[in-house]
């Protein structure tokens, strides 16, 4: 199953979250480390290979807050 795939990149470090979207579900987020991961991962999905996903996209994320922050906002001094 696809789920199962998703611990394996977490514990390489590849996969921060994911989870479905959307109530009834409508799509899912999996947030990755960087974009080649991001990319790796339906290059390798079964479901994508056979047509079950057929639309995906990866899109960068400007992260301001937290600290994992990419970019992140301090308070001026």
């Amino acid at each position: 199953m696809r789920i199962l795939r998703l611990p394996g990149r977490q514990s390489r470090g590849e996969l921060l979250l994911g989870g479905a979207v959307g109530e009834p579900v409508e799509s899912a987020l999996l947030l990755f480390t960087d974009a080649d991961a991001a990319h790796a991962f339906p290059a390798a999905d079964p479901y994508v290979a056979n047509g079950l996903v057929t639309r995906w996209s990866v899109v960068p994320w400007a992260t301001v807050v937290g600290a994992e922050a990419a970019n992140p906002v301090r308070p001026q001094a």
